[in-house]
């Protein structure tokens, strides 16, 4: 099936490694290829890749369109790149399951993270299946959300409270202006494999459309935890060179912040995407 690298599968569900392949010199053939793993495995890795912050622009633009995250600062060069960095005066806020920017009207493809610097041990992402998360759920949790929206919110995690970021001191009313609540479907298809996925998420989901506020707690609660099934995630450790590329549409992931007060500084560039719909 690959001619221009080497897959190594990390589980039967999730996640894949792409060896003997420099992505910032990779043929128009190889980045069709990594285009079929990446709907194939959900996240594929890439090991030792000694390149510029300009690759790793470049590399991402072959999959279309990049995103500019509201978090960046408008003079900082290169807006495509978001800086996630953490150390011994702040520790790592992405430790929840989530896609990335689940908030837009039209969230994203997918992610492109960068390793820059590591702490000695820990830091590592795991990732979460969300097509098999849809499979394996009950049945009567099934029936009850299955074509029903969702409403995704910025401000769950993007606030005055998030110190450091481009949104820190602009108030919640204004923020909300310019990001207006979202609705998504719960269930969504997969607008490739055509598959069907659990599209919520702890991080940026507030509550369902058209439910009262304990059922929609409690309901939520139920989808957020289809994610944390073993049988259904991977787990990657991070080092030097390390590259992860990750479907948005398919699958969440989890930062584990068990590095403080070690320093872990990532890059990323995020690839537009198209709007969420059930069929």
């Amino acid at each position: 099936m690959y001619t221009e690298f080497d897959v190594a599968p990390l589980t039967p569900a999730i996640g894949a490694e792409i060896l003997g392949i420099n992505i910032a010199t990779a043929s128009d053939t190889a980045i069709d290829e990594i285009r079929s793993a990446l709907l194939t495995h959900q996240v594929i890795f890439f090991r030792d890749q000694n390149i510029t912050r300009q690759d790793h622009i470049a590399f991402a633009r072959r999959f279309g369109d990049l995103e500019i995250h509201p978090a960046t600062p408008s003079d900082q060069e290169d807006p495509e790149v978001l800086h996630i960095a953490y150390g011994s005066k702040s520790r790592g806020r992405e430790n929840m399951w989530h896609s990335d920017v689940s908030w837009r009207p039209e969230p994203s493809l997918g992610s492109i993270l960068r390793a820059i610097e590591l702490p000695p041990l820990g830091g590592d992402t795991l990732f979460a299946n969300m097509v098999k998360a849809y499979e394996m759920m009950p049945d009567d949790l099934r029936d009850k959300v299955e074509g029903r929206n969702a409403i995704h919110d910025f401000t769950r995690v993007f606030n005055s409270k998030r110190r450091g970021t481009a949104v820190a001191d602009t108030p919640i009313d204004e923020l909300r202006a310019r990001y207006p609540l979202m609705s998504h479907p719960i269930i969504r298809t997969h607008p490739e494999t055509r598959q069907k996925l659990v599209y919520v998420n702890g991080a940026f989901t507030s509550h369902i459309e058209g439910m009262d506020e304990t059922e929609s707690t409690e309901t939520l609660n139920q989808l957020y935890a289809l994610a944390q099934n073993p049988e259904i995630q991977c787990r990657f450790r991070w080092k030097p060179g390390s590259i992860a590329f990750w479907d948005n549409r398919a699958c969440q992931h989890f930062a584990a912040s068990d590095y403080f007060p070690h320093v872990r500084a990532m890059e990323r560039v995020t690839i537009a995407g198209d709007r969420p719909f059930y069929a």
